[in-house]
């Protein structure tokens, strides 16, 4: 019995120790982007915190509504916007990593069913030190940026 016990013990502190990073994030205000029909892509969008003392990069994500799930980021291809995949995300320490659209964001490609509004996607982020956490992220369906009204005088 004492055995079983010092087992379980020393599972439990493995299990605290692999949980690392993934403890460390905090995510707020997930969302996926609500894609035209037949669109084959979309992007999931967060901000990422990092509430401990080092560095964390995010360096995989996962999800069960598309085939591919990629890391990327926008770039400014002499003065072409183009989305580029990035091997890791990085979260400072006590600081946060924010995905938006036209920025970093998660990817999600090869779409297996088209997503509809208010489903929910689980996510899985996983980070430099093998550890992850599961995001339950809702689709929304978003609103392009209001263009500026001209007067009339």
């Amino acid at each position: 019995m004492k055995r079983l016990s010092v087992l379980v013990a020393a599972l439990s502190l493995s299990g605290a120790a692999f949980a690392g990073a993934a403890d460390a994030v905090v995510v707020h205000e997930p969302y996926v982007r609500l894609a035209p029909p037949n669109a084959q892509a979309t992007g999931a969008f967060m901000v990422l915190k990092n509430t401990g003392e080092r560095e964390v990069k995010l360096v995989k994500a996962d999800n069960p509504a598309s085939q591919l799930t990629e890391l990327h980021n926008h770039i400014n291809d002499n003065g072409v916007m183009r989305m580029r995949q990035v091997p890791e995300i990085v979260i400072p320490a006590k600081g946060e990593a924010v995905l938006k659209p036209g920025s970093l964001h998660v990817m999600m490609i090869n779409m297996k069913a088209p997503l509809s509004e208010g489903q929910v996607v689980p996510i899985t982020l996983t980070f430099d030190d093998g550890s992850s956490k599961q995001v339950e992220v809702k689709v929304v369906k978003t609103m392009p940026a209001a263009m500026p009204m001209k007067h009339a005088h």
